[in-house]
Order: C-alpha cells, then structure tokens, then sequence
C-alpha cells in the first residue's frame, strides 16, 4: 500500500506509536503457592518448575508461542516482595505484590486483577491525575483526545478492553499514587523532556531494532493481519511483537539517569508505599505499567530490604486459536413408515 505521495505507507512507524503509548497511556489520563492460601486466579499461567535463566529473572511480561512459533498468549507477572522482619507467629512484617498493568486487555484479566485485589490492604495505582483521583469506569473513553481515540481503536479493533473500564477503583482500599499533572510536567520540565522527545526515541530504536535484526513485524505482515478474516487476532500477535524486547524499550525510555515517565512517577509510588506501610498495612500491592516494575522491584530491594520469593503470570492478551465450529449433527433420514404418517398436501 502506498501512501499518497508515492511512498510506503508507515505501518512500522504506527506499531512504535503503538509501543510508546503502551508506556505512556497511564500518563496521560510452575503454579506458586500464595502465603494467604488463595488459589492463583483461573487464567493464571503455572510457572516452569525450572528457574528462569538469568536474564529473565526481571522480566514482567512475556508471550508464549505454540510449536509453529506463533504467539498464543501475552503474559504479565505479579511478583511478591517480603521484608526479612518476622512477627511472633512467624509471618512476614510486610508484603508488597508488584502487579503488572496492561492498559488494554482482556476482559477476564481485569476481572482476575479485581479478585485478587480483595486480598490486599491497600492497592497503590498509577495514574497522572490530581492527589486522590478516583477514575470511574467510563473515564477511559469519550474525552475525544488523541489518546482517548486511540485507546477506543485500539480496543475495537483488537477485541479488547480498557483498563480504566475493566478495573474497579471505587473499591475502599484503592490508593491513588502517582504525581499530579502539575508535577509530572515540572518533573519532564526538570529533566528537559517532552512527550514528543519520548515518542522519538521509541520510533527511532524500533528503526534500529528492525534493521538489526529483523526483530517486529514487517510491512507485509500488518497489512497481511488488516486483510486477515480474522483481524483482531491476526493484530494482537503482530502488536505482541513490539514488548518482546520491553527491556530494552525501558532503557530507551528511561536511560541512565532516569526519567519523569518511570523513575519519577516510581519514587511518588514508593513514597506513598511507605506511608502506607508507616500506618500499619502489612499487605500492599503496587499496580503500575509493566515497563515500571523492573526499577520498583530494584528499589524495593535497596530502600526497603525486601526480597521475591514468587511470580504468578495472568494471561492478558488470549492469542490462541479459536475452537473449530462443530459441523451440524446430520438429519436422521425419513423411514417409510414417518413418511406414510406425514401429512398430505392436496
């Protein structure tokens, strides 16, 4: 397809668009054992019995593949953090679950995520918003901002839903914890960035990605998934693409001194996390982006002493394929003996 000066249409260009809002959309409006003894929720994913190999012990996001290679799910990661301190009976003094947010999902992971929040003391969200914003379950839709239109397509096309919809955060132990408008455009303002500066970065390291090593998705493979009878799924494992490499995509976004968008927004977190623990919660979840936890989960082990002692993966993003339609059972054929009962027509 070509635009209309004569060039290819950008469809690599719009999949970056599509990865820099996964991390900025928040910004802008084998099976482990629990120590509670609740069951992981039903789409949660066993993890391997094998421990991850080294370079996968940070990760929060993952996609499992069927033995053609193609994507089947998108996965993302609660991992739960104790402090070494023991009460009398044993237990740990504190608990903190770093719960990994995707911003447009599956229906079922978010009413996955509101079960499992019932079990939390205090569940801290991500959202830039002024200091105790409550969103409703229709604030993600309708504003007619460019993101807002974005998330509405995004949602449409691939089938799924929005997390500003799909999430309860009406619910008494919900804690807004994330800067205010005001302090996120001082803090970028701060370290002389812009959301465009952003966008930049992710767009140029997807070029060099792809033409290092043919990582993402081409061309031919969008237009093939726009074409495809079934499009949202055909979409979902071109898009899943793009967060193969989060880590990367992190350390583009954030770079060695930081950010506004991660290492800012993180320090208001942890800063409301230890209040929260100050005023006597003992169990407390951090719900934020999944490309924020691997420096929440740094910073919970230096400042607050905590260690991992487990991962759970929820399925967020269901790419497999659809169960084959049962032909119809076939007619029993008509004995002569129906046939004889069967009324006559004059």
């Amino acid at each position: 397809m070509k635009s209309d000066v004569g060039h290819p249409f950008p469809w690599r260009f719009l999949l970056a668009l599509f990865a820099a809002w996964w991390f900025a959309a928040s910004a802008t409006s084998a099976e482990p054992q629990t120590t509670t003894g609740q069951k992981p929720p039903n789409n949660a994913t066993p993890q391997a019995k094998q421990p991850e190999s080294p370079e996968k012990k940070d990760s929060y996001l993952r996609l499992r593949r069927d033995q053609q290679g193609r994507p089947v799910a998108m996965e993302v990661a609660t991992v739960r953090f104790q402090s070494p301190q023991r009460g009398k009976h044993g237990n740990p003094l504190s608990e903190v679950d770093l719960v990994g947010a995707v911003h447009v999902a599956e229906p079922e992971f978010f009413a996955a995520l509101n079960k499992q929040f019932n079990a939390y003391d205090a569940v801290l969200y991500e959202l830039v918003a002024p200091e105790g914003t409550r969103p409703s379950r229709d604030s993600g839709s309708g504003s007619g901002s460019p993101i807002s239109s974005l998330q509405t397509a995004l949602t449409q096309i691939l089938n799924l839903q929005f997390q500003l919809e799909g999430i309860d955060y009406r619910r008494p132990n919900m804690v807004h914890a994330d800067l205010s408008p005001e302090e996120f455009t001082q803090a970028m303002r701060n370290r002389g960035e812009t959301v465009w500066s952003m966008f930049l970065r992710m767009l140029v390291y997807s070029s060099i990605q792809q033409a290092k090593n043919g990582s993402g998705a081409s061309d031919l493979e969008v237009l093939m998934a726009l074409l495809d009878k079934n499009r949202s799924l055909a979409l979902k494992r071109v898009m899943a693409k793009q967060f193969e490499d989060l880590g990367g995509a992190i350390l583009v976004i954030d770079g060695p001194e930081g950010s506004a968008l991660i290492r800012d927004r993180n320090t208001k977190a942890l800063d409301v996390l230890r209040r929260e623990l100050n005023a006597g919660k003992r169990k407390v979840a951090i719900f934020y982006g999944a490309g924020h936890l691997p420096d929440l989960a740094k910073r919970l082990a230096d400042d607050f002493d905590m260690k991992p002692v487990e991962k759970v993966w929820l399925r967020a993003w269901d790419m497999s394929e659809p169960a084959p339609k049962k032909p119809p059972a076939p007619s029993k054929p008509q004995t002569q003996e129906n046939a004889s009962a069967s009324p006559r027509t004059a």
